[in-house]
């Protein structure tokens, strides 16, 4: 069962609206995401495209924050372009959010019902890398 968070951080929604709207052009930048970073700041990002596989909104977002000195996300948000609006996570990018923020919260839901989640609500019974790593010493 999924447990609903209270708060929808809406100021983060319209963050990625506003990025998917302005940034998002033509098939290579279809997606953008945003989040809120443990200190409170919003770092935004768009997906990279590419036939081969080329990374969701969400997966950018982790390498800008990182390269911005950021490494907690307390929440994140994809939203599609042409007002396409909040769109939830693709599988990969769940599996990879969960591994880098297991505590992390998720905005997914449609118009007026969007609503905030735990990532690992999300994947239920999900696989954990880090459960299967060699303890360091």
């Amino acid at each position: 069962m999924t447990t609903q968070i209270p708060h929808v951080d809406h100021e983060l929604v319209q963050a990625a609206a506003d990025v998917a709207r302005t940034r998002c052009r033509g098939d290579n930048h279809t997606m953008a995401a945003a989040a809120r970073t443990g200190d409170g700041r919003i770092v935004t990002a768009v997906n990279a495209y590419h036939f081969t596989g080329g990374p969701c909104a969400e997966l950018v977002l982790i390498g800008t924050a990182a390269a911005q000195g950021v490494y907690e996300l307390d929440t994140v948000v994809a939203v599609g372009d042409r007002d396409r609006g909040v769109v939830p996570p693709c599988g990969r990018c769940r599996q990879v959010l969960l591994d880098y923020f297991p505590a992390l919260k998720v905005i997914v839901g449609e118009g007026d019902r969007v609503r905030t989640v735990r990532i690992a609500d999300l994947l239920p019974e999900s696989y954990v890398w880090a459960d299967h790593q060699l303890a360091s010493e």
